[in-house]
């Protein structure tokens, strides 16, 4: 059997701050390196409320570069300066691929990639800079930056094919150039998790209380608007159903001054930003999770509260669909179908039988999926190939 060839390899991303796409990042660096490859780790600063995940996930192998002019918004000075250093580094390095994650680092660091002649170059979208809910004109300028930024890309991977046809339609680059690679997580933390009534004393959840779990961070378009709107609709049916809220962010104190001003402000439990390894121990408290986003790739939180064997109930966009199949693993309604969302929690938590099947489904689903093992290894066996083609080992 032919020894697999160790190659250099470069992840470029805009932060490393708490969330899914920085988590899919790591997992795929952890896995390439302890693979016996070279790997670094680029990216911009990361400070905000949702934390910083390379804090709390320690990876002392892993060489992490920091460019200071790597920002999330766009920056035409600090982007132009991102771009040299960026080219420069990649030249100095001589790696044999860079792969970049998120839009502002997938169009800099492809450019510059392209410029410093990296003989593999690849992107994964973890979710669309242009959607509905954008302003036409910036619409247009991550279209047009996309597409060029797609010429130079030796392939493009998506975590759920719904992003791959948004990209056909929005003629960002040809079928052919894209592939489906699910998120990989660390899932058996999830499958293991266990219920801990001094967790759920500790927040003051009554222990005959069917709860409702949100995991997002608290900002516009993660859908809290809707669950405001719905979870009292829910307590008319079920009046000791209580509604806990994983993460933070800047619409924190906005979501207590709405729960305490419609009056159920004892039912509402906000456990704050945690940390990554406890993230199981707070979901599996959750009788159903609610993922109202109007803005996904893949939703993370669903895939982990399917884990935890937890159904789920999600609007009918991006990749929520792939994961929360209507009436197996969860209820997947039309967005903004508040009614909907409401009629199908009620029904599954006044049927437990029925809830433990959905979730019985989704734990399944995941163990098929999203391995991070798996991930890392299809992504690395795709950058051979792609070597492969070009002579290049």
């Amino acid at each position: 059997m032919e020894k697999q060839k160790k190659i250099s390899i470069c992840h470029v991303i805009t932060r490393m701050i708490v969330g899914g796409a920085q988590e899919n990042t790591l997992f795929s660096c952890i896995g390439q390196l302890r693979a016996g490859n070279r790997v670094v780790l680029v990216t911009g600063p990361s400070p905000g409320p949702e934390g910083e995940l390379l804090s709390r996930i320690s990876v002392p192998e892993l060489e992490v570069v920091t460019i200071d002019e790597m920002v999330r918004e766009i920056s035409p000075g600090k982007d132009f300066k991102a771009y040299c250093k960026l080219k420069k580094y990649f030249k100095k390095e001589q790696f044999d691929v860079v792969h970049t994650h998120s839009s502002k680092a997938g169009v800099i660091g492809r450019l510059a990639a392209k410029a410093a002649k990296v003989p593999c170059i690849v992107h994964t979208v973890h979710g669309q800079a242009f959607h509905e809910y954008e302003k036409p004109w910036k619409n247009f300028i991550y279209k047009l930056s996309e597409r060029i930024a797609a010429y130079p890309s030796d392939r493009i991977y998506a975590v759920a094919q719904a992003m791959i046809d948004q990209c056909i339609k929005a003629r960002i680059a040809p079928a052919e150039k894209y592939q489906v690679v699910y998120s990989g997580m660390d899932i058996e933390a999830f499958l293991n998790a266990q219920r801990s009534d001094a967790l759920r004393q500790k927040l003051n959840i009554p222990f005959d209380a069917k709860v409702i779990v949100t995991l997002a961070r608290l900002f516009e378009l993660k859908g809290y608007d809707d669950v405001l709107k719905g979870f009292p609709m829910v307590l008319q049916a079920i009046p000791n159903a209580h509604l806990l809220i994983i993460g933070d962010g800047v619409l924190r104190e906005s979501l207590e001054a709405a729960a305490a001003e419609k009056g159920f402000a004892d039912k509402v439990h906000f456990a704050g930003l945690i940390s990554p390894d406890k993230v199981p121990e707070y979901l599996i408290l959750g009788d159903i999770l609610w993922h109202l986003s109007l803005r996904e790739g893949l939703p993370r939180s669903v895939v982990q509260a399917l884990a935890c064997g937890i159904p789920a109930c999600g609007y009918q966009l991006d990749g929520t669909p792939e994961v929360i199949h209507h009436n197996v693993t969860g209820i997947c309604v039309p967005a903004r179908d508040i009614e909907a969302v409401v009629q199908g929690t009620i029904e599954l938590l006044q049927n437990p039988e029925k809830a433990r099947r959905a979730g019985s489904a989704g734990r399944e689903l995941v163990r098929e999926r999203f391995d991070k093992e798996r991930m890392a290894k299809i992504l690395l066996e795709d950058y051979l190939s792609v070597l492969k083609r070009k002579n290049l080992l």
